[in-house]
């Protein structure tokens, strides 16, 4: 786990976690299970439980966490070759083509960020803050709460993202909209060193104390059923940015860049722009010619 960003961590632990609980009765955990030991019947019993409870992808989640440690064993010559071989020759389970997540109305984000605004307290300007960051840059939940001040630049709206989904570093940029809502929270924070976005008590005093993942979606959600918009999430927020960048025309290697994906492909799973895009963008196409006589009747 070591190798992997911080971000991640937390995601790994829990699925090593289901294994050595599965496998062990509940009586090892991720840290005590002897890994080495693994062999084929035990992989192959992992994914047939899991996958009979579990949907595919959290499946396959499981899966490539066990992989990669049992990997580690066999590096450190503590597995050997042929068993390793076995053990790790199980199939990923099929995932449905049907796609995830959704796309936020223009309304629906309106609704959110007045909720937002008429809320005076810090409270509703940090709230504010974090909707205008997720919806203007598209950066993930792990991503917003791990920024520090130092982290935007407020003169070009930059946001450095350090670490983010693999470890990789990539900047994000904010709209001069989106900008001015962060710098209003800002106006309330002060500039001392720190997270960007931090508690707020009970008082609505300022605590230089970061924020978790659990505790944004726990803000989402409040702030969901005051709007009246239900049934999104944090990255519901990043699928829209996706699709709405591609929307404007903007090539698909840019949007790329700007999400911290690998490759395009991943890019384009976060596409929901439906069939209307693919509608107008057929209009573009000439058919060229002109027939001189009209048809016979």
């Amino acid at each position: 786990m070591a190798t992997l960003s911080p971000g991640s961590r937390p995601t790994m632990r829990q699925a090593l976690n289901a294994i050595a609980r599965l496998l062990t009765n509940s009586s090892c955990d991720a840290m005590t299970l002897n890994w080495a030991a693994l062999r084929y019947k035990h992989t192959a019993a992992v994914r047939s439980v899991l996958s009979e409870k579990y949907a595919p992808a959290y499946v396959n989640k499981v899966l490539c966490a066990m992989r990669r440690v049992l990997k580690e064993a066999l590096r450190l010559e503590i597995m050997d070759a042929v068993d390793f071989a076995r053990a790790v020759d199980i199939p990923n389970v099929k995932v449905t083509k049907e796609l995830r997540g959704r796309v936020l109305t223009a309304e629906e984000i309106a609704q959110l960020m007045q909720t937002c605004f008429d809320d005076p307290t810090p409270t509703g300007y940090r709230d504010a803050a974090i909707f205008a960051i997720l919806r203007g840059s598209g950066v993930r939940r792990s991503e917003v709460v791990n920024l520090d001040l130092s982290n935007l630049e407020e003169n070009t709206g930059a946001i450095f993202v350090r670490g983010g989904k693999g470890g990789k570093d990539r900047t994000v940029y904010l709209p001069e909209s989106g900008l001015t809502v962060v710098l209003d929270w800002l106006s309330l924070r002060g500039n001392e060193a720190g997270p960007l976005l931090c508690h707020v008590n009970r008082a609505s005093r300022i605590v230089q104390r970061r924020l978790t993942s659990q505790a944004v979606l726990f803000i989402l959600q409040k702030r969901g059923l005051e709007a009246g918009v239900t049934n999104f999430s944090a990255h519901d927020f990043r699928r829209t940015f996706i699709s709405d960048l591609l929307d404007a025309g903007e090539d698909i290697s840019t949007v790329q860049r700007l999400a911290g994906h690998t490759h395009s492909d991943q890019t384009a799973r976060y596409d929901r722009r439906g069939e209307e895009t693919k509608r107008r963008a057929v209009q573009k196409l000439i058919i060229p010619g002109q027939r001189k006589k009209s048809p016979l009747r």
